[in-house]
């Protein structure tokens, strides 16, 4: 059991990170903003927009302050709940965040999901046998699927199982309420995202899994005669699988980004299909909004898994304890 010395100590540390990470995000987003050409109430309102016009816009915005004073801004009505306002309708920027974060968290969900059911019996055969024919195929397939790239194989999935064989719905997220349906539209977006996570979950497995097998009470375990099929399972899996936890915290962090193009190759409503029309039309009180959130999670995510790996990992454990006794 943990020190509760060490651990408020380690935890603190870990939420400090985690707060300068989103606050660092913060001030890189809107010092982006303003390395973007063109001047964004000049194309929201059009060439012929009067300069009154122009920087009544700018200052709805908060483009006409100093970078300092539009973070200090921010921060204050993000202490209110407050991400601003759609240029467009007025409509406040955190409800439609909100409106289109459950698609998104569902096709980030379902590909980590994916993956992992089919990443981790591959790495669970490739390192039966290391070597053997079946585990050069498995590491073949798994870099060729870490290397290419989401979008492409969202591409391909479109063209070739929903135009060409017609297998699956083009494009969309499903009818509203019908969840089959939904779930149907699902699967070629959701897959085209698992892809690089299954070879990289098959690959950091099987490394990981071959690492446990070569440990003492393995090789114990197996003098006794146990079958390896039994030691690989029930013995090798389990410590096998905590290097994944922090992984999959970033996978999921980093599904929710690649979500931006799954979300429009396939026409899907989400945070992707929000943030690039809000890019295209320069509504910056929505772009800063989304992508806050999107870091937000992010951050949180990993600070998430930080903290169940504190506690599934033993090493981790000794480590902190070991810190508090010194």
């Amino acid at each position: 059991m943990l020190k509760s010395s060490s651990f408020y100590a380690h935890l603190g540390f870990k939420l400090a990170t985690a707060i300068l990470a989103v606050a660092g995000a913060v001030v890189l987003l809107l010092a982006l903003t303003r390395f973007i050409p063109g001047n964004p109430a000049t194309v929201i309102l059009g060439s012929r927009a009067t300069p009154e016009a122009v920087a009544a816009l700018n200052a709805r915005m908060g483009l006409d302050k100093p970078l300092p004073e539009q973070v200090v801004a921010f921060f204050a009505r993000l202490m209110r709940g407050d991400l601003g306002e759609d240029v467009f309708n007025g409509r406040p920027v955190l409800d439609m965040v909100m409106a289109a974060l459950p698609n998104t968290a569902a096709l980030a969900v379902s590909a980590i999901v994916l993956a992992i059911l089919i990443g981790v019996p591959l790495a669970v055969v490739a390192a039966r046998r290391p070597g053997a024919a079946a585990d050069r195929l498995i590491a073949f397939l798994s870099v060729g699927f870490i290397s290419t790239p989401s979008f492409v194989v969202s591409v391909f999935l479109l063209l070739f199982f929903a135009i060409s064989l017609r297998l699956f719905p083009v494009l969309g997220a499903g009818e509203r309420g019908d969840i089959a349906d939904q779930v149907w539209h699902l699967i070629l977006p959701s897959a085209a995202l698992a892809v690089g996570w299954i070879g990289y979950i098959a690959r950091l497995l099987r490394s990981s899994l071959l690492e446990v097998l070569g440990e003492s009470h393995i090789r114990t375990v197996r003098a006794y005669g146990v079958k390896e099929s039994k030691i690989l399972m029930k013995y090798a899996l389990k410590p096998a699988i905590i290097p994944l936890i922090a992984v999959l915290g970033m996978g999921f962090g980093e599904l929710l980004g690649g979500a931006v193009f799954a979300e429009v190759i396939f026409n899907r409503p989400g945070l992707g299909s929000l943030i690039v029309d809000a890019i295209r039309t320069r509504n910056y009180p929505l772009v800063q909004g989304s992508v806050f959130v999107i870091v937000l999670l992010y951050v949180l995510t990993n600070f998430a898994t930080d903290l169940i790996q504190t506690f599934i990992d033993p090493r981790e454990r000794s480590r902190l304890a070991a810190g508090a006794s010194s």
